[in-house]
């Protein structure tokens, strides 16, 4: 799917925008991609234009809600298919985005790339293959490719997930130049496709899945026995895991993915908010 490449809108932009109006301006100044970069919006009394096109001034905007332009209207970039999934935005700019209300990416200290971009220098991926097994907004992928990987094979399950991709600025797009074909995205269950992948053909691998509850398959020992059969010897692996509340859950995930680990033939031990683990 191609990327969107209109504007996108949030409460205090289409506030800045209507204030800029109201005070006589003709011009305003400032960021219609979640502030991937910085443009000037033509007022006019009626409408506003952007880029050649000419667009009405939104009506009431939520909190933590990211609108698109559909042809029609502003409307909110989210899906419901069983979930709501809904892309949020942050006061870092690049957003998160949520499933039935629970927020799928760290933001509360900083840019949910920033923390990606931590996370995938453990794996040292420059000049390297790469398996991102899911992909999410693609924010490994991006600091990935950032770091001069070889390339990234990303899958991501969720069909809804990847329209969000193509709607986020901050979602790096297999098919522009800047990705220079380094970055294949399937849209696929990577338990059950990642048997379909050669032997040691990998150099590192991110496995950054949904919380136990909801894919317990992505932590189980058969899918890290498959993790350590695509791996190469010595390749680093960096498992999310978070980190689970063991008062509540009455469990310690980041030790059981540890231990699984080590049985399927990784030396492994606990970094940042999950696991890094070298092949043996």
């Amino acid at each position: 799917m191609s990327h969107y490449a209109g504007p996108l809108l949030t409460r205090p932009a289409g506030e800045a925008l209507l204030a800029a109006r109201t005070a006589g301006a003709t011009e305003w100044t400032g960021s219609l991609d979640l502030g991937r970069s910085t443009g000037s919006v033509t007022l006019q009394t009626d409408a506003w234009q952007w880029n050649g096109q000419s667009y009405p001034y939104p009506g009431k905007l939520k909190d933590r809600t990211i609108y698109y332009w559909d042809g029609d209207e502003f409307a909110v970039i989210s899906r419901f298919s069983g979930s709501l999934i809904k892309l949020v935005p942050t006061e870092w700019g690049a957003p998160t985005f949520e499933i039935d209300g629970i927020k799928m990416l760290p933001t509360s200290k900083e840019s949910p790339v920033d923390d990606a971009r931590r996370k995938v220098a453990l794996v040292e991926p420059r000049g390297k293959v790469v398996l991102d097994t899911c992909g999410g907004l693609g924010y490994f992928a991006a600091c990935c490719l950032e770091a001069g990987v070889a390339r990234i094979q990303s899958f991501e399950k969720n069909p809804d997930v990847l329209w969000l991709r193509t709607l986020n600025p901050w979602s790096p797009d297999p098919d522009a130049p800047a990705s220079g074909g380094r970055l294949q995205l399937a849209h696929a269950d990577v338990s059950q496709a990642i048997t379909q992948i050669a032997d040691a053909s990998v150099d590192a691998l991110l496995h950054d899945p949904p919380r136990f509850g909801i894919a317990g398959e992505l932590y189980s020992q058969v899918f890290y026995n498959q993790l350590a059969r695509v791996l190469r010897r010595g390749g680093r692996l960096f498992h999310y895991t978070g980190s689970p509340n063991k008062l509540t859950s009455d469990r310690d995930v980041p030790r059981e993915v540890e231990k699984r680990l080590e049985k399927a033939g990784f030396k492994a031990q606990l970094a940042l908010d999950g696991v890094l683990a070298t092949r043996r």
